[in-house]
């Protein structure tokens, strides 16, 4: 399984991009920096988005990618999320307000933008991968992914604090790859992030104490907020124990 990591911070300057990642060729995940990273025939390619909330941050590349899809005459783009999800989606980003319903405009063979819901802890089928979401804990209806296809798995928790489902879930994975958290504000932080759902690196090390899976596991570290990014390094250089790595825009994956 191939991973292509297109954003992967917690706020945006020239040289940070919001959560955006690409499994494989058809499938992202989250969709912070999906036109602002790839071209017009990468983005062409891309067939679901997984989207695991509807803050802007996680959805707002979204817009331009359903502009130039509508453009381009490609093929229908799903987009894929939780009902809670969708219905954010349908009510307050593709609404013609905000932007245009995609939904109800033409592409190549039907509309140039599918909603698709899926249902917390129900595997189903997404381009040939089996995406379980799970519900985590954040401060609007948000869901990790479970992301499946040829005896491996990986991860994506989404935007979240401190949870439980989650960690049962990932436990009772046997081939889990690689681990995707975020984690986003320093420890002196702890009430900003507490109130906003969000990790800092005593409470990631806290959550990571339910992971029974081996120490060798890569965890890869998203979401850290650019203002704060040094003080979150200096913290996450204490974290012992585990396979710590903090995402770097264009890094790639074969897991």
């Amino acid at each position: 399984m191939q991973l292509r990591i297109l954003g992967c911070h917690g706020g945006e300057t020239p040289k940070h991009r919001t959560s955006s990642f690409l499994v494989g060729d058809e499938v992202a995940i989250d969709a912070g920096a999906i036109t602002s990273s790839l071209s017009l025939g990468e983005q062409e390619r891309i067939r679901s988005v997984l989207v695991s909330h509807p803050h802007m941050d996680h959805i707002r590349d979204l817009a331009t990618l359903a502009d130039n899809r509508c453009q381009q005459g490609g093929s229908t783009l799903d987009i894929v999320g939780i009902p809670a999800t969708i219905e954010a989606l349908r009510t307050h980003f593709f609404n013609d307000i905000l932007w245009p319903d995609f939904t109800r405009i033409d592409a190549k063979d039907g509309p140039t933008v599918r909603f698709v819901e899926v249902q917390p802890n129900q595997a189903s089928d997404v381009d040939g991968y089996q995406v379980t979401p799970v519900m985590v804990n954040h401060t609007v209806d948000t869901s990790a992914f479970i992301i499946h296809q040829n005896n491996a798995s990986i991860v994506y928790g989404g935007d979240t604090g401190p949870t439980d489902e989650l960690w049962t879930r990932i436990n009772a994975l046997d081939d889990l790859q690689a681990l995707m958290m975020e984690v986003s504000f320093p420890n002196d932080e702890a009430d900003l992030a507490y109130r906003s759902r969000h990790l800092t690196p005593d409470t990631l090390s806290s959550e990571l104490g339910k992971l029974e899976q081996s120490d060798e596991l890569p965890i890869l570290l998203y979401h850290i907020k650019p203002t704060f990014e040094a003080r979150v390094l200096r913290e996450l250089a204490h974290v012992r124990g585990r396979n710590l790595q903090v995402l770097q825009l264009e890094d790639e994956f074969l897991l």
